[in-house]
């Protein structure tokens, strides 16, 4: 479990409609080539708050996840792209490699479950969210924001979720 710093704050999450509306929040502050990656065991959330992320950000689409297909795209109205990427049944860094995460990034926000799969291929800037299990119905949420922009995000989250900093 990292160390909280001035880069990183907690939630306690105490139903799954609070994780999606957390990821609401997140998602209506995401822009084209933003990159959240989403760690925690399986059953701890991660779908979840991609679900809220979706909705927030305007997709259309119900957010489901894409551990067969590896990415799910969702899209909205104004023809803009969110890209839900699964690393679970990746089986190689070469395999994951082919996905071609660039070309996700120029189009939409990407959310990436189980990125550390994938760590080295990841660009340095990033929103890492660790998530979790407390018990059944709770969930501890820790944001960690690295790079300016993912500093920025954190904090206008921060501020939807709490007010004033």
């Amino acid at each position: 479990m990292p160390i909280l710093d001035a880069l990183a704050f907690e939630i306690f999450s105490r139903s799954p409609e609070q994780t999606r509306r957390l990821g609401m929040r997140l998602g209506a502050l995401l822009q084209p080539g933003d990159l959240i990656c989403l760690q925690g065991d399986l059953g701890t959330g991660k779908t979840t708050l991609v679900q809220g992320m979706a909705s927030g950000w305007g997709a259309f689409d119900q957010a489901s996840s894409p551990t067969f297909v590896l990415v799910n795209v969702y899209r909205r109205a104004d023809g803009g792209l969110f890209y839900h990427l699964d690393a679970y049944r990746l089986e190689s860094l070469a395999e994951a490699e082919e996905l071609d995460l660039e070309t996700f990034l120029a189009g939409g926000p990407l959310v990436i479950e189980w990125p550390e799969r994938l760590a080295p291929l990841l660009p340095a800037g990033r929103m890492w969210v660790y998530l979790e299990y407390e018990s059944e119905e709770h969930r501890l949420l820790r944001f960690t924001g690295v790079g300016r922009r993912y500093e920025d995000l954190q904090k206008a989250l921060r501020q939807t979720i709490y007010g004033a900093d």
